[in-house]
């Protein structure tokens, strides 16, 4: 009796061709199935038992994060968007995928392809190196992935403010847009908004704020409702409008806000918060800005945003329309960054009350094209786009909590409150109260009452 027909895997009969190919296409499976098992049954045990043990742990660590999240999806959210946790990971992808080529090549001296049928070689050699790249690949990708992530994260989350629990049950976020173009000095808020989230449902509403606002009160208590107790009506600056809230801050009362910095935040930010909160009776605990020139990268990053635009606006030219570059036509269709960004800016034939609900239109638009497909595939651009783009004081600590509050967000519609004539509000002379039961009936709507049988 032959002694090969006891172990044709470890001690295969190297004279039968059909056997030794058998063999071949067993052991290359067995290594992308079970990386490490390809060596304990037919080579080096020690390398098998170390690929195995790397392999089954790779295996508990996913499967524990997938139970996790079904059970505890804020907390393991909270972990997978931490950086140290992100970095933990891609070490330990970036090592599984050294031994999973490690190993695949070991496999491809294992299957000794002289002695497979000279038919089936190219075949298993092909096989071995798609599998390969497969493997290694999405190994590899993984920890790159993690690697991008936790710089990004740093980038934009290195210094927040203290965690804080929600106030009245919601968490109410200042959103700012930076308009730095290369035609402009300095930065300035060119769009206003406040964000109001409902820390349970994860409900949205977009409250617009004029920036052309006057004699808006600041929060009682603060630093700028002392220098303005009758609100902001005789100020440092040439003009008395929301707008200019920040620059003066930044320019004259900086000295207000000594630990701004600290908390990734400044002190024309700071002012600005306080200014909404006046306005909107909220509590504010966060911000958020977003810098308007790499706005433009952002949308491309995403491959353009799809808006519906109801009136021709101009690119460029002046109140006459002379220069101007082209139009942005009326229609539903998908945006790049240079005509997005021109959408939400162009003045010509419309007020700042249309510009704010245009910007109010992308900002939307931009959060429904941020879907996990859309995001993977245009990782690395969205990423780098966003360490650009957005500057926020929201601590890192904090993200998982909103990622998870932002997935039920996605779920419903986004409510907006804009403050302008159509609701009755005058810019140059506002009702606070008026504007605070306007906010205050879009966050809690009267809940229905049964009607009585009978």
């Amino acid at each position: 009796m032959s002694t090969y027909t006891a172990s044709p895997i470890r001690n295969p009969d190297l004279r039968a061709p059909q056997l030794m190919t058998r063999r071949a296409w067993w052991l290359v499976a067995l290594n992308f199935l079970i990386p490490g098992s390809t060596q304990v049954l037919a080579g080096n045990r020690k390398l098998g038992r170390i690929g195995l043990a790397a392999t089954l742990t790779m295996w508990f660590l996913a499967a524990f994060v997938i139970v996790a999240y079904l059970l505890w999806r804020t907390a393991t959210l909270s972990v997978l968007t931490n950086s140290i946790a992100l970095t933990v990971a891609q070490i330990l992808l970036a090592a599984y995928a050294v031994l999973w080529f490690v190993l695949t090549v070991d496999t491809l001296r294992l299957v000794r392809l002289v002695r497979a049928a000279p038919g089936s070689r190219f075949w298993i050699a092909a096989s071995t190196v798609v599998l390969l790249v497969a493997s290694v690949g999405s190994a590899t990708a993984g920890a790159y992935y993690a690697g991008v992530t936790s710089g990004t994260l740093n980038s934009i989350f290195g210094a927040g403010a203290a965690s804080v629990p929600p106030v009245d049950g919601r968490y109410n976020i200042l959103l700012l847009g930076g308009d730095a173009g290369p035609d402009r000095e300095g930065l300035r808020p060119d769009s206003i908004s406040v964000v109001s989230i409902d820390a349970e449902t994860g409900r949205v509403t977009m409250i617009g704020l004029p920036r052309d606002m006057r004699k808006v009160p600041f929060a009682a208590g603060s630093p700028m409702a002392e220098l303005y107790p009758d609100g902001y009506r005789r100020c440092d600056v040439s003009v008395c409008k929301l707008n200019s809230v920040y620059t003066e801050a930044e320019l004259r009362h900086g000295d207000l806000y000594p630990n701004a910095a600290s908390t990734g935040s400044t002190p024309g930010i700071e002012a600005t918060k306080e200014a909404a909160e006046g306005v909107t009776g909220l509590d504010i605990q966060y911000y958020a800005l977003i810098d308007m020139q790499g706005f433009a990268t952002l949308i491309d990053s995403l491959g353009g945003v799809q808006i519906t635009v109801k009136e021709r606006l101009p690119i460029g030219g002046d109140e006459n329309l002379k220069g101007v570059v082209e139009w942005i036509e009326p229609g539903t269709q998908t945006l790049d960054g240079y005509h997005a960004e021109w959408y939400a800016r162009s003045r010509h034939s419309t007020d700042d009350f249309d510009r704010m609900e245009r910007q109010r239109e992308l900002q939307a638009a931009i959060l429904r094209q941020f879907t996990p497909a859309n995001v993977l595939t245009k990782f690395q651009a969205i990423a780098q786009a966003g360490t650009q783009v957005v500057k926020t004081d929201v601590p890192q600590d904090m993200l998982g909590y909103f990622t998870n509050l932002a997935m039920k967000s996605k779920e419903q519609p986004i409510s907006s409150v804009e403050l302008t004539p159509a609701n009755n509000v005058d810019q140059d002379d506002p009702d606070f109260r008026q504007i605070r039961a306007l906010i205050q009936a879009d966050l809690n709507p009267p809940t229905p009452t049964a009607t009585p049988e009978g």
